[in-house]
This record gives structure tokens, sequence and C-alpha cells, in this order.
């Protein structure tokens, strides 16, 4: 029997998957990150750990399925997109890796705007604004804050391609996760000379870019040790994060749209044409479907304010849950379910690491407004989840907006797991909802491209057809709906009206 390993380098972990040829998954692995955070609004992590942690997956993942590791045919990687790993002339890593979340870049996206002439004149070369998440803005920082490390750069690298050097001995990257560093054109699907010539950032750093099912290298001797798979398995492009979790979703053909609900929230959306909002609020990248593009929009805190609600409010609903063996989630969720639609009038911002889109702004912060004495924890709890979901939101207007239809949305991560967060999310989307058979994520994803890379299925689409199906519905509850349109605009007007004085926080902790 021959199988298929997944592995997805995430910011909290590294998980490895082990998919046969049917599709199903035979055993899986995780191990964890450590994330550091040297400054305010600073977010590293060390590549070391990464790879120690892809090891420990895929041993573990292996012994858990029972499969011979001579039986493994492909592997594909996925990761957390716009983290900088940079390597010396030994292939050193020169210092920690500085990670999607990191906002300390908000003078080098305007250096980057100015040297290519204006926001729009960057969308129209690389289909993309620059903001602080981005790659390309974290080369420059390091090249203006850091000259000693940037003169010994030899190889710039995202997260999942430095486990794929560690794998293969190969520098390379493919479509979609490149399409995030800011520095490829994603129209043609490759790298942008013109901006690299602007910014004066030499070509050769970059590694080659490949289409996501391509192989891109085999696994080395050591490499081979390692892991305990045999030495030469292939190892395909894969996808970052989200473009792996597409096709793990099944969203690879034009109307059937995401919404995933993890730390951070992502509303994605498959265009078989380049497709740019010309405000730059949601991002255009290559999809992991050769040819194919996405549209996505992303939400820096959707799980991660009611993570953060948890850890920050939740120590009564921690201990409850611990002492009946459940998922402190469970016991919020319930919690959250007793107040009312709409949560009388108590509004969250979700804003708690600053927001992409479609605010692009670092400073943004967390809030709750139209706090009253009736309002306990139960109408926190849930106006978290509303806040996060308003977000989402945000997203799905402005793809809509752009001609992109919207025939199903899927849900995946936390959101998908609740299904009172489905069906808030159903209310507040319009929409029906909808969860597939594979809850994966980006794991399986990779595994599905692996297998087309190697051969057991001829295309990506024929893969996600060969696995994945609708396995339950959300329809939208009208009265909810109704509740949740009163109330969207009133969210909506809360950032505009909270902007200058978020700023003037960040300003005043700053001179603290």
């Amino acid at each position: 029997m021959s199988v298929l390993l997944g592995i997805d380098v995430g910011t909290s972990g590294t998980r490895a998957l082990v998919v046969d040829e049917r599709g199903a998954v035979l055993g899986s692995a995780s191990s964890p990150h450590t994330s550091l955070q040297p400054k305010p609004l600073w977010s590293e992590q060390d590549p070391e750990e990464w790879w120690r942690a892809t090891v420990e997956s895929i041993r573990e993942a292996l012994a858990r399925s029972r499969v011979r590791p001579a039986d493994v045919k492909g592997i594909g990687l996925s990761g957390q997109m716009h983290g900088l790993v940079l390597l010396d002339r030994s292939n050193k890593v020169l210092r920690n890796a500085i990670l999607w979340n990191d906002q300390r870049t908000s003078e080098e996206c305007d250096e980057i705007t100015s040297a290519a002439g204006g926001r729009k004149a960057l969308i129209e070369l690389v289909s993309n604004p620059a903001l602080t998440g981005f790659t390309a803005p974290k080369v420059l920082w390091v090249r203006k804050h850091e000259p000693q490390l940037y003169e010994k750069t030899r190889h710039i690298l995202l997260p999942k391609d430095y486990v794929r050097f560690r794998l293969t001995g190969e520098y390379a990257t493919e479509v979609s996760d490149a399409s995030g560093m800011l520095l490829l054109d994603v129209k043609k699907r490759t790298w942008s000379k013109e901006l690299l010539g602007r910014l004066k950032i030499d070509a050769a750093l970059l590694p080659r870019v490949h289409e996501s099912p391509e192989i891109t290298g085999r696994l080395t001797n050591e490499a081979a040790s390692a892991t305990g798979l045999p030495a030469g398995v292939p190892v395909v492009g894969g996808g970052g994060d989200q473009a792996a979790g597409g096709v793990g979703n099944g969203i690879v053909r034009r109307g059937v749209v995401s919404a995933t609900m993890g730390t951070s929230g992502v509303v994605f959306a498959h265009a078989d044409e380049v497709q740019v909002d010309p405000e730059g609020r949601v991002h255009t990248f290559c999809h992991a479907v050769p040819g194919k593009w996405h549209v996505m929009g992303v939400v820096l805190s959707a799980g991660g304010s009611f993570q953060w609600f948890r850890n920050a409010l939740g120590a009564a609903e921690r201990a409850v849950a611990e002492a009946a063996g459940v998922d402190p989630y469970e016991i919020l969720t319930m919690e959250a379910e007793r107040a009312p639609v709409g949560s009388e009038g108590l509004v969250f911002l979700p804003y708690l690491t600053g927001e992409r889109t479609p605010h692009a702004d670092p400073f943004a912060k967390g809030a709750f407004v139209g706090l009253t004495p009736r309002h306990g924890r139960a109408a926190m709890a849930r106006a978290v989840m509303e806040g996060a979901t308003y977000a989402m939101r945000d997203s799905l207007e402005i793809i809509r907006g752009m001609g992109v239809p919207v025939t199903e949305i899927r849900l995946s991560g936390g959101g998908a797991r609740s299904a009172f967060w489905a069906k808030m999310q159903a209310a507040v989307y319009g929409q029906e909802t909808c969860v597939t058979n594979a809850s994966e994520g980006p794991a399986y994803g990779v595994a599905l491209l692996a297998g087309v890379g190697t051969g057991v299925w001829k295309s990506v689409e024929e893969a996600c057809d060969a696995t994945i199906r609708v396995a339950t519905r959300y329809p939208k509850d009208p009265g909810a709906a109704k509740v949740y349109d009163r109330f969207y605009p009133i969210y909506r007007s809360l950032y505009r009206a909270l902007a200058p004085e978020f700023r003037k926080i960040a300003e005043a902790v700053a001179a603290a």
C-alpha cells in the first residue's frame, strides 16, 4: 500500500498526517513550537524548532498509522505564511525567524509603497499593497536595523521552505506561499524583477518558484536518517497554509468559498482569473491549483479573540471543564448560548493584534463597546464570538463586491467544530454554511498535492472530488440574520470612530 505524508509547519506547532490513496487519514501527530515576543508587537520563532517538531511529528504519525516508512510515496509541505528565514553561505540560520503576525515594519511598508510609485502602482506590480505581515518589509527591516546580518545573507526562505531545505537540500518555494512575500508578480507567477530592482533586493537570494503539485526535491540521506523515511522520497511544492487549507476543504472551483476560524480568520475564494480589489483590502494570491488564483481576506484575531477570552476571563470555565474532562471552549460556548442574539447591544472589536482586512492597521486594538450592568460573562463570551464573525463578514462583503460568486460557504477551524458558531456564521453571513468530511486542514491539502505530484490523481480537482464531500449543512436563521444585519453596520462604524484613538494609545504606550 502506498501512502502520502502531509506536513504543516504552523505557528503553534508542526503537524504530520498520513493519508492513503483513497484519502483516508491513517495517522497524525503534532509537536509544539515556542513563540518569542522580544519587544511589543514583535513575534519570532527559532527555525530549529520547526525542524525538531517536523522530525518528531513524522515519526509519531508513522508509528500511529502503522504503515511502513517505505510505503510513503510522496510528501507535501504547508506552513505559516510570510515568515522570514535568513541563511548564510554555510546554510546557518542567521537570526530567529520574523513571523506573519509581527508588526514592526510599518515604516518599511511606506518605503516599499514609495519605491513602487505609490499604492496603486504597487498593486499593479504584485496585486497587493504593502502590509506589515508580509515578507518584503521584514527583509528591508533587517537590512536597515541589522545590516551585519543582511550582509551575510545568501538565502531567503519562508518557514515551510526552510523545512523543505532540511528535507531535500533544495532552495525552493511555490507560487501560493511566494505570493505572500510581496515580491512575486502574481499575474505571471514569477518573481517581480521590477519591484526587486526598485527595492535593491538581489533576486539570487530568493529560491526557485514551482507550482504546488510539482516535485521540488527528494529526501536526502541525512533527512532520511532523522525522520525514519527512505531516502529519495519526492517532496512537492505544497502550499502556504491558506491555499493548502483551501485544497484540503475542496475550494478548487469558482463559487465555493471557505471561512476558516482559526487563531486568525480567513475568508478564501477560488478564482479562475486574476481578480484584484483596487483598494487592496483583500489579498490576491496564486492558488495551489496550477494556473488558478485565490482571493483572501484575513482577520488577525478571530478564533484568537475567543482564545484570549478563555485565557484572560475564563478561569471558572476552565476549572469546570477540567473537572468534567471536557474542552473549556465547550463550557464557554454553552454559556454564550444563554445570551440573546446580538448580546443585548454589547459589541466586541476583535483587533487584539492589529488588523489586516479590511483596515490594514497595526495599531488597531480590541474593545468592548456598549457594556451595561446587565452584561455578564455570557454576553461577553457571545459578543466575542459575534465580533469575530462580523470581522469575517467584512472580508466576505468585499469579495462579493468584487463580483466573485459565493454559492457555497464551507467552514473550518474552531468555528466549524461548534454547531452553535456554525449557525451564528450562517446568520451573520446571510447564507447557509456547511462543513465537509475533511477536517484536517492544510496538512490534508498538501497530502493531496503530493498525490497529484506523484500520479495518484491527475489533477488537484480530481483529488478533491475523490476525497471531499459536504457532511453537514447549517441553514440561515432569518430572525437572527435580521438582528445581525442591524448590528453589523454599527460594528463597522466603531472602527472608524476609534481608529484615531488607537494610534494615540500606541503613541502613549511607546512614550511611557
